[in-house]
């Protein structure tokens, strides 16, 4: 069901809700990756639906059913960079499931999926006291020269070239004309070009005060990573969750060869034959 709700800042978001909330165990907030619209991560959301869960997906402003209609064409002059997709549109999100599960926290909780992206915003919650425990999935320290070998080869000419040329001249990143991420904000791209050109990523703007407030996350964590996966290395995935040091992340560290896959990479865990091997032992894991 498709739903409108406004982020902390009265912004309109659209989300989607999966599951009855009368009947539901848990909430499930699923929080996507970099330039990934909510629709990728249906057939994940239905099936956790299936197990007992109210699922909300949802667009960072700007991005899939969250763009303006206004800005079909383009997204010249939306304001927004990561921390507002963070402190605003996720938060937001979060409400919304509270709000629509009801009842107290203890009773039934609600939890935290964040792919790639949506896991490295975790910190940024101002509401992450909600969340009982916490998945991310493909989420690293977004520095270049961390990066998977095969995209640290390609990825200095982005930041060092397309972004600088792209931003001023449309006033956005195009990504969806380059083939590339996905039509993204000026400030998020900026901001995150920032963030990827240093080795303390998103603390290079936050500094002390971020690291302490990434700190006071003490919610159970699981780390989903992939030997495969062609944009985090083991050792981004590691670095990031260092900044969480008010929990100790449980790390899965998969090979798809374990599974019998030939591959899972950045994207495929959200893939639906998944469903009775990664699945079922992340949805254990929640339910543990």
């Amino acid at each position: 069901m498709s739903i409108h709700f406004s982020a902390r800042d009265g912004f309109p978001l659209v989300g989607k809700c999966f599951g009855d909330p009368a009947t539901a165990k848990a909430g499930l907030v699923i929080a996507p990756a970099m330039g990934v619209e909510q629709h990728f991560y249906a057939d994940f959301a239905h099936w956790m639906a299936e197990q007992g869960y109210l699922v909300l997906s949802f667009d960072y402003r700007g991005m899939g059913h969250s763009r303006p209609q206004a800005m079909r064409r383009s997204l010249r002059g939306l304001q927004a960079d990561i921390k507002t997709w963070a402190e605003q549109d996720a938060a937001g999100a979060l409400d919304e499931l509270c709000r629509r599960l009801g009842g107290p926290a203890d009773t039934r909780p609600i939890h935290w999926i964040g792919h790639s992206l949506g896991g490295q915003i975790l910190g940024l919650l101002p509401n992450r006291d909600k969340l009982a425990r916490v998945i991310t999935v493909g989420s690293g320290n977004g520095y270049w020269l961390d990066n998977a070998p095969s995209l640290r080869r390609s990825v200095w000419f982005l930041w060092y070239f397309l972004v600088p040329l792209c931003l001023p001249l449309f006033g956005y990143f195009p990504g969806r004309r380059l083939g590339m991420v996905g039509d993204l904000p000026q400030g998020v791209m900026a901001q995150w070009r920032r963030w990827c050109l240093s080795k303390d990523y998103m603390m290079v703007e936050g500094g002390d005060a971020l690291r302490a407030q990434y700190g006071t996350l003490q919610q159970p964590m699981l780390s989903l990573s992939f030997t495969d996966d062609e944009f985090m290395s083991a050792r981004s995935i590691a670095t990031l969750h260092e900044f969480f040091t008010g929990t100790q992340a449980e790390m899965w560290r998969i090979d798809p060869a374990e599974l019998g896959e030939p591959r899972i990479g950045h994207f495929g865990f959200f893939r639906k034959r998944f469903q009775f091997s990664l699945w079922h032992r992340m949805q254990q894991w929640l339910a543990s």
